[in-house]
């Protein structure tokens, strides 16, 4: 057996809004982060965008964050897909804490990585309910980066 290779699926850039504190449990301090809207870019001349109205839910402790994200895109021929998306953000305590308050952190210095799972009800997406995903992320102070590879 061999490791599988990825293709790149698409890049989403994914605004949001300011995070909704719900404050420490015994797991980790827990807050909810607006989907705003955003951008969906692919190979070939893939656009479309993040529709409003998703969240990301967080739980967040001093070395990392655990994230559980559902929203929508669509795609710029119409299509939908619904993307439920958890991700594990780590860095050192002083990163992790700058990034909750919304500061810039170097991105080489913060792991982020999610499992995307795609589902779409649309003819030409019907395939990704069949597919894994994997991502690399990036955190901005208002927007998240998520670059989506198809597992081979």
């Amino acid at each position: 057996m061999s490791a599988p290779g990825l293709e790149e699926l698409f890049t989403l850039r994914i605004e949001v809004g300011d995070p909704v504190d719900l404050g420490p449990a015994p797991d980790g301090h827990r807050r909810m982060v607006p989907i705003v809207g955003g951008t969906l870019d692919g190979p070939g001349g893939l656009t479309g965008r993040v529709l409003p109205g998703g969240a990301d839910h967080q739980v967040l402790t001093p070395g990392f964050a655990l994230l559980d994200a559902q929203y929508v895109v669509e795609t710029s021929a119409g299509d939908r897909l619904s993307v439920h998306n958890r991700g594990v953000r780590s860095g050192s305590p002083q990163d992790m804490a700058a990034l909750a308050r919304g500061e810039v952190v170097d991105a080489d210095r913060v792991y982020f990585r999610c499992t995307p799972r795609l589902s779409s009800a649309a003819p030409d997406w019907a395939w990704v309910c069949g597919r894994v995903f994997v991502a690399d992320a990036r955190r901005h102070p208002r927007r998240v980066d998520v670059q989506v590879f198809t597992v081979l």
